[in-house]
Order: C-alpha cells, then sequence, then structure tokens
C-alpha cells in the first residue's frame, strides 16, 4: 500500500493562500454586482445588460445577476424578456421567493391579476415573512376586488352599495373618479438571497 506523498507547501501557508483566493473571488462576484447596480442607478440600462450578459455567459447559473439582468429588463421596458427572465428563475431556482415577486409586478402591470396573485402567493409559501410580497398581495386583492365591483355596477346600475365601495377602490389608488384602475404600486425587489 502506497501513502500519498507529502505536499512540499506547509499546510498553513497553503490553506491561507487558499482562502484569500476564495475572499478574492467573492470580493470580484460583488464588485461585478455594485458596477451593473451602478449602472443601471446611473441610468445606464445598456451598459448594465451588457454586463450583466457578459457575466452571466460565464457564470451561466449565478441567480444574483440572472435576477439583476431581469430587472435591467424590467427598468428598459422589456417586459416580455423580463417574464422570460424571472420564469426561468423559478423554474432553475424554486426556492428563491424574490422572482415571483418581480413576476407578480410585470403581470399586474399587464392588468392579469389573477397570474400576480397566483406569484405572490407562491413567494409568501416560500416566505411567510416576506412583507413586500405581502403588500403586493394586499395591492391585487384591492384590485381584483375594483374589477368585480366595477363588473357588479355594469350589470346592476341601480345597485347603491357597490359605487361607493368602488370609489373606495379607486380613492386607494389615487384614481378618483376614474373609470378604469391605474398599475398597483407593486415594488419589485432588487436582490435575491443567495
Amino acid at each position: 500500500m502506497k501513502h500519498a506523498a507529502a505536499p512540499s507547501t506547509p499546510f498553513f501557508p497553503r490553506f491561507l493562500s487558499v482562502l484569500l483566493l476564495a475572499f478574492a473571488a467573492i470580493a470580484a462576484h460583488a464588485d461585478d454586482y455594485a458596477d451593473v447596480n451602478t449602472l443601471l442607478r446611473q441610468g445606464k440600462a445598456p451598459e448594465a445588460l451588457a454586463k450583466a450578459d457578459a457575466y452571466i455567459a460565464g457564470k451561466p447559473r449565478d441567480p444574483q445577476m440572472r435576477f439583476l439582468r431581469g430587472v435591467i429588463l424590467t427598468e428598459q421596458g422589456k417586459q416580455p424578456e423580463a417574464i422570460a427572465a424571472f420564469t426561468q428563475l423559478t423554474q432553475d431556482f424554486p426556492e428563491l421567493p424574490e422572482p415571483y415577486n418581480n413576476l407578480a409586478v410585470l403581470y399586474a402591470g399587464q392588468s392579469q391579476f389573477e397570474k400576480a396573485r397566483a406569484a405572490l402567493e407562491m413567494a409568501i409559501k416560500l416566505n411567510p415573512s416576506y412583507a413586500t410580497a405581502h403588500e403586493n398581495l394586499g395591492d391585487v386583492y384591492a384590485r381584483l376586488a375594483g374589477q368585480s365591483y366595477g363588473r357588479a355596477q355594469q350589470l346592476e346600475a341601480g345597485n347603491t352599495t357597490v359605487a361607493p365601495k368602488l370609489a373606495l377602490v379607486r380613492q386607494l389608488f389615487g384614481a378618483p373618479g376614474s373609470t378604469s384602475l391605474p398599475t398597483p404600486p407593486v415594488e419589485a425587489r432588487k436582490s435575491v438571497r443567495r
């Protein structure tokens, strides 16, 4: 039986150099995330997207940068691409609630409140203390209530109990007297837990 040859480098210096390399890699990732966020905050979404895409090309399984990419696409008004990005994240990382929340934001912006509700319920199932998702779900329920009150008013114009409820929902979202409800003020999270 052969024994493994003893390494020529003492353990502690070798361990320390491996540890330093690991910290350098973590710092490099943090710099990449910070750079993308900075570009986005500066209104340089195309540059932020290019940097995110370049990063993802080398690390396609990184959920944080993929999430940031979805946020960038949302900021650029590329809703179909953003929906695809967040949907793929929910498939690849079903344990993360944030992509579900952002899907809900996009669905609500398209008045697809049932899809938004389902996405938010999944986010809350994954993280019951996710306050943003709870707030967004409340907004979606209020939108659904507004739709139901509006439909009830159309079906029975003489029903005097519906108009005050519809007015309250419209007031809640700052649209007094409007016949359609504006997009809910739902908030997209900018980070993902890893």
